[in-house]
């Protein structure tokens, strides 16, 4: 059955949205051999490409992976659509707006820490699309290598559809509901969640409020997988099941459809006269996902020292160099500390890797909050070997705290970490809401040290 999208139609209402994304079913397990049918008898029985699709579907294959990766590794959906992928006029270049692709060489690598508050508000009428804002990132687009971190703040949901080539996008919500209507389904996603586009899926965003804000990584490099447990056994982190996958919906439109397409760094645009949203039926393992990151399951010390941030890692993105990930994403959920003469917050520490850190709702234990602070929408960074770690009035509290079981739950923050140096876009470095005097918050650290008894 069709989903009910109206593409080119005005746009959907924010209630519209907002009744389509409630109630939603999925499929769940990450990296699963899903199938779904949306009218029944789509799905061919016993080949991916019959003579004559059912239904009178065309039948296609999308790869996420080169066709001869390993099996463990492959990623490929085929579809059964209402017209084929080929089906659409040239591509001609279009604005990429405050949106940039490595290689990054627009600034100087800037070894300083730095942070920013939360995007301002946006002109109205701007989409998901047109309302992403590069910070920076690495690597080589055109080699598959890097990542890139951007921001978004939207007002109006999107009439047109997208899709990038350059790599899969992790959407972090910090405000606002979104509803993703992909080519596999819906998927329905609210602060605290993370929604996953794989590379090449076409998509529209639609906001269920009046206003939507969060961070995207855009990861060129190898597609997130679940990192190995090793000697934290079978279970923990984050669970396989709690990955939810949408089940098929497609939308039967006839008419102009604006397609966006991202490809080696420039947005390229299109009209076709039909929604590419057409997809009945489908099955494989290339597929968008949404995920809580409230069941995230903690893993930390029962003795004494803070583990390494690695215990928290969500999904990784593993480069050539085993252990070495081009990308981590990696969340600090609600967890209890109850280490004996530990230092609790995190320690502080100068790192190969390269540490992009949001919030999403409440405080970190790490950084204070409030005015020139670390606040939800805002975001550091802590480039390779940057030193950083709890401000003065952090380390003062801490150092002084009684130990005894401590619950924390008032935040929800996130980190991209990567192996390479983070350099920043233009726009980052020299943006309003770039805070001046961030060093500031080091400054005070006494010299306690007492030589002798």
């Amino acid at each position: 059955m069709s989903d009910g999208g109206t593409p080119g139609a005005g746009g959907p209402e924010h209630g519209d949205a907002r009744k389509a994304a409630e109630g939603l079913t999925y499929l769940s397990g990450f990296g699963n051999e899903h199938s779904s049918e949306a009218v029944p008898g789509a799905l061919p029985e016993g080949r991916n490409s019959p003579q004559r699709a059912p239904l009178g579907l065309y039948a296609e294959q999308l790869s996420g992976t080169a066709f001869t990766e390993p099996r463990a590794h492959n990623r490929r959906s085929w579809l059964y659509r209402i017209r084929p992928s080929a089906a659409h006029p040239a591509f001609t270049r279009t604005g990429n707006g405050a949106l940039r692709t490595a290689p990054f060489t627009e600034t100087v690598p800037d070894p300083n820490r730095l942070r920013w508050d939360p995007m301002p508000e946006p002109p109205r009428g701007t989409d998901f699309l047109a309302g992403l804002w590069t910070l920076g990132g690495n690597g080589d687009v055109t080699q598959r290598t890097g990542m890139a971190v951007h921001l978004y703040h939207a007002d109006t949901s999107m009439e047109r559809v997208f899709s990038d080539a350059d790599g899969e996008l992790l959407i972090v919500p910090e405000r606002g509901g979104l509803l993703l209507r992909t080519e596999f389904g819906l998927l329905h996603a609210e602060p605290g969640h993370v929604a996953l586009v794989p590379r090449g899926v076409r998509f529209r965003v639609e906001l269920l409020d009046a206003t939507a804000r969060g961070y995207v990584c855009e990861n060129y490099g190898a597609p997130f997988r679940l990192p190995d447990l090793g000697p934290i056994g079978a279970n923990g982190l984050a669970n396989p099941r709690d990955f939810h996958a949408p089940v098929a919906a497609y939308e039967d439109v006839e008419g102009p459809v604006e397609v966006v397409n991202k490809y080696c760094g420039n947005l390229w645009t299109a009209t076709y006269e039909h929604s590419p949203l057409d997809v009945v039926a489908w099955h494989g393992n290339h597929v968008p996902y949404v995920y809580d990151l409230h069941r995230f399951n903690v893993i930390g010390t029962i003795s004494y020292d803070h583990p390494d941030p690695s215990i928290f890692t969500v999904l990784t993105s593993p480069s050539d160099t085993p252990g070495l990930a081009g990308v981590d994403f990696v969340v600090f959920a609600p967890r209890w500390l109850v280490g004996e003469d530990t230092f609790r917050p995190p320690y502080f520490h100068r790192n190969v890797m390269s540490e992009y850190m949001g919030l999403v709702e409440g405080a970190y234990d790490a950084k204070t909050a409030g005015k020139g602070g670390f606040v939800p929408g805002g975001g550091s960074l802590h480039t390779m070997m940057s030193a950083h770690g709890p401000d003065r009035e952090t380390f003062d509290r801490a150092s002084a705290a009684e130990l005894r079981p401590q619950k924390v739950d008032d935040g929800l923050a996130f980190m991209f970490e990567t192996r390479w140096p983070i350099t920043l876009t233009g726009q980052a470095a020299g943006a309003d809401h770039l805070q001046p005097r961030y060093d500031d918050v080091w400054q005070g650290l006494e010299r306690h040290f007492r030589p002798g008894p």
